[in-house]
């Protein structure tokens, strides 16, 4: 029911993440915009049938009055992988096969592109951000597409959470992609392997 779509990097400045991602892999992100309905901003790395975003709130627009998405009210330090979401053909049916918390969907848009995304009320997603969040685009147009090659690609994403074998559980049904492992973890991390023009890298 669900495929791979994309992986989130959070960060309190955009540049400041956008710099940290260009200097661990070697290339220059490219494509992104602004989120009104969130007050965010990203930039896109394309990593072919996938892509990388970096994300942070945009100081530039009012906050809104409600929790934006990945937790991202509530994020400190430096920048980081901190989530990965899944696409899906019918996200209503996908939310009612989730754990509960990964959140109503929420009609968007950005330029061309249109999408749905379920949005927790809190911000939250379930296992503290480690089930992916659920997007459902509208039409064929699609970032990954539209991003100029960059010669990376996701090798492996590994999800480390103490509750493991649950979140595997939660998957199992609804996503099957070998370059996402569950592992088990005394904390949340994650970490993304990569190859790269200049060999591999990682990203945590």
């Amino acid at each position: 029911m669900l495929r791979f779509d994309h992986i989130a990097v959070s960060a309190l400045d955009l540049a400041e993440g956008v710099a940290a991602v260009e200097a661990a892999l070697g290339v220059a992100l490219a494509g992104g915009g602004q989120h009104s309905h969130m007050a965010t901003h990203n930039r896109l790395l394309g990593l072919g049938d996938l892509y990388l975003e970096v994300i942070a709130a945009d100081p530039s627009a009012q906050a809104p009055t409600w929790p934006r998405w990945f937790d991202l009210d509530n994020f400190q330090g430096s920048s980081r992988l901190t989530n990965w979401v899944s696409c899906c053909d019918n996200i209503s049916a996908a939310v009612a096969a989730s754990p509960d918390g990964v959140g109503i969907p929420v009609a968007l848009q950005r330029g061309d592109y249109r999408w749905q995304m379920a949005v927790p009320a809190n911000g939250k997603l379930p296992f503290d951000g480690c089930f992916p969040a659920l997007i459902e685009w509208g039409g064929t147009l699609h970032p990954a597409r539209a991003l100029p090659e960059s010669g990376v690609r996701l090798e492996r994403l590994e999800i480390a959470h103490p509750q493991a074998a649950a979140l595997h559980a939660a998957l199992a049904s609804l996503f099957a992609d070998g370059r996402v492992v569950i592992v088990p973890g005394a904390e949340k991390a994650m970490r993304a392997s990569f190859s790269t023009p200049h060999g591999r890298r990682v990203l945590e």
